[in-house]
């Protein structure tokens, strides 16, 4: 199997496309639905953490900055949206997380974005701001 990602997406549909999609492209993907399936799962051992931002509990970007700055987490983590690209961009900045992927582009996008991001973050350490 390949890489490893974890998926934290509150909506059952996206959630199961954006699995699908993954899957289907190689890639072992695990799904959290809320911030408790988050924290009782854990976060180790993923290659690259995709976190919705609009979830009923609490803000993606905020769980993702807790995450980054309080747990120590280096595993690459982008916010996952529809939200308009320049607010997202802010948000990632904010959060200092590694960039963000627009839901509104589709799982193609998706599908091509994580394999960037992966082949990026494998070969340089690091990853680039956004979604281009």
């Amino acid at each position: 199997m390949g890489n490893r990602i974890l998926l934290v997406e509150d909506s059952p549909i996206i959630q199961a496309v954006a699995v699908h999609a993954l899957t289907e492209a190689g890639y072992e993907v695990s799904a959290r639905s809320t911030f408790d399936e988050l924290i009782a799962g854990g976060v180790t051992g993923y290659d690259l953490i995709l976190m919705d931002v609009q979830m009923p509990e609490l803000y993606g970007d905020d769980v993702a900055m807790v995450l980054r700055n309080e747990r120590g987490v280096t595993t690459p983590i982008y916010l996952f949206s529809s939200l308009d690209p320049d607010e997202l961009a802010l948000r990632a900045e904010s959060a200092r997380v590694d960039g963000y992927i627009s839901k509104s582009e589709g799982m193609d996008h998706l599908v091509m974005r994580v394999r960037q991001i992966l082949i990026t973050s494998s070969s340089a350490g690091s990853t680039g701001p956004g979604d281009p």
